[in-house]
């Protein structure tokens, strides 16, 4: 099947051919890519049936002619770091989010609201079983309510919730938030209860339970500490997940997204078996998975085979995910200068036992090392760790990639300029959590955050991802409001994020389609280009031209994945 694409406005993310006005599809891959006179021409020269004659020509070389209308084109996004199955398995939880919850207050009426429809539900359960049964025994298995999102810097009273605030909206059955980062826990008595967590129970190795005066657990649960409470909650079905992580690919496709980095659950296990179940059912993205090493570092059994990796495939192994430190917000990311008017700088995550491993694996291997690393001195140790060794990998994609990357020092930019070590960041963080990262800092450092424009000019491998649902959006996976943050460096409130540090919307849109797709080992994916998969997405307006400031109001109008339209607006069936 061939399609020429016509009278549009490309953008193919390519450097040797940046602008298009014309694109010819063959069997769902580009061939070629020209200006609106060139498309004229060749069209002259194929059979006149091509061109609305009556004359027989061969039907493989009659293409279907698709005028673009003058629409702006883009490669499909490539979101180089997300969690696809948490961000699914949140679409049926409590959003603790802006505009729906503003406040604690609500939090907790949101909360009783929920405890109210699982009473009910409950009750109705109940008496069918009764009904059936001439002992009126039931299974008795206890619900838990389930939210994400919280961000305390976005509440009226600025502080985070504790136990006692989830108690006021229900006490009689577990509570379970997590805040925007995805770093830290809110559980309340009843879900401390189960989790046998007391005054008495010591901190976990990278973790901490936050005390009252009196010792007291409040309730969060900060790194390590947050797996205390997973064993006790019971788990979705298979069917439950792959369905959600199905619905979630319809969005993505809404949003332009082709293809997506999964960089793994903060639970035991692995998700590639729910994206086998999920393409089955329709799914579209291209996937590539990072296995979060602490769970498998010391399984014998574990291992990631070449066949696993091939970068032509819809989902695919890419490597290694270990946790440096946490998060800026939760004041946890492990910085060089304390947190403001503290002596708190953070703390690292990982073992140097579980990193040694984890290097060991990937060189016998070839897959890559992904570390998540916000803070100046987590970044300074992976990288200065990984400098010391020869790229194991085949070249195609870098053997390190450091996630987020808060404030790297020169030093660190310029031994992962050398080394091809890729940064994956997210615009989106400091724009959408500038209350708590004011809190945490001073306006001056905040300014030199995310130094996107110093990066690109120490030749570092960048690429832009959003993490979803780890930051506090209302749509955590939408690529509009992230590129804005690049471009303007201003948080969603109009405040100064480091002009110096702003990139041209032209390489936004390359970092978030080629540079992530490298990074991600994707193979002819992230162009308009011949040769490579015709993935891409036609505007509502020309993000080039338009005032920066309302990149954000731009939306996907159709989505191609293959050359074949997959999404278009005010269409709800899948095609």
């Amino acid at each position: 099947m061939k399609r020429l694409f016509i009278n549009g406005r490309l953008f193919t993310s390519s450097e040797e051919q940046v602008y298009g006005e014309a694109m010819l599809v063959e069997d769902g891959r580009i061939s070629w890519v020209g200006s609106g006179e060139e498309a004229r021409r060749l069209m002259e020269r194929l059979p006149d049936q091509t061109v609305g004659s009556a004359a027989a020509a061969p039907a493989d070389s009659r293409p279907e002619v698709i005028d673009l209308g003058g629409r702006t084109v883009i490669p499909g996004f490539v979101d180089a770091h997300m969690h696809p199955m948490m961000l699914a398995e949140y679409s049926r939880q409590i959003a603790c989010l802006p505009p729906k919850i503003n406040s604690i207050r609500q939090l907790s009426q949101a909360i009783a609201q929920a405890a109210e429809e699982i009473h009910a539900a409950e009750a109705a359960r109940a008496e069918d079983v009764c009904a059936d049964n001439k002992d009126g025994a039931a299974e008795k298995s206890l619900p838990w309510i389930r939210g994400w999102g919280y961000d305390e810097g976005k509440y009226e009273e600025q502080r985070s919730p504790d136990r006692y605030d989830l108690d006021k909206g229900c006490a009689d059955l577990p509570v379970f938030l997590v805040r925007s980062c995805e770093h830290i826990r809110c559980v309340n008595s009843k879900a401390l209860e189960i989790a046998g967590i007391t005054r008495d129970t010591p901190d976990p190795p990278g973790g901490s339970i936050d005390r009252d005066e009196r010792g007291e657990p409040t309730g969060i649960l900060r790194e390590n500490a947050r797996d205390l409470v997973l064993p006790f909650m019971p788990a979705e079905t298979e069917e439950d997940l792959v369905d959600a992580l199905t619905d979630l690919g319809d969005l993505l496709i809404s949003q332009g997204i082709v293809a997506i980095a999964d960089m793994g659950n903060l639970h035991a296990g692995g998700n590639y078996a729910y994206y086998a179940k999920a393409g089955e059912k329709g799914f579209r993205q291209r996937v590539t998975l990072y296995y979060m090493w602490d769970y498998f570092m010391d399984d014998p059994e574990f291992e990631i085979t070449p066949d696993l990796m091939d970068g032509d495939r819809q989902f695919r192994i890419a490597g290694l995910k270990l946790i440096g430190d946490g998060s800026i917000s939760g004041k946890t990311a492990w910085l060089r200068d304390p947190y403001r008017g503290t002596e708190e700088r953070g703390m690292p995550v990982y073992s140097d036992a579980s990193l040694e491993k984890a290097i060991a694996f990937a060189k016998k291997t070839g897959c890559q090392i992904s570390v998540h690393a916000m803070g100046g001195q987590a970044i300074d140790r992976i990288v200065d760790r990984v400098y010391e060794e020869e790229d194991w990998t085949d070249g195609s994609v870098p053997c390190l990639r450091v996630e987020h990357v808060t404030e790297p020092s020169e030093e660190a930019m310029r031994k992962a300029g050398e080394r091809g070590f890729a940064f994956v960041s997210q615009p989106i963080f400091e724009y959408c959590e500038i209350e708590t990262y004011r809190a945490n800092m001073e306006e001056e450092r905040l300014r030199h955050f995310y130094p996107h424009r110093t990066e690109l000019d120490r030749g570092i491998r960048l690429g832009f991802s959003t993490d979803a649902p780890a930051t506090s959006w209302a749509v955590p996976s939408d690529p509009f409001s992230n590129l804005k943050s690049a471009v303007t460096r201003r948080a969603y409130d109009g405040s100064d994020i480091g002009q110096d540090e702003r990139v041209s919307i032209e390489t936004a849109v390359m970092l978030y389609t080629k540079n992530a797709a490298e990074i991600c080992g994707f193979t002819g994916l992230g162009q308009l280009r011949p040769g490579y998969s015709a993935d891409f997405a036609v505007l509502s307006e020309d993000i080039f031209s338009i005032d920066p400031d309302r990149i954000d109001q731009v939306q996907v109008e159709e989505t191609y994945m293959g050359g074949r339209r997959v999404f278009r607006r005010g269409e709800t069936s899948r095609p």
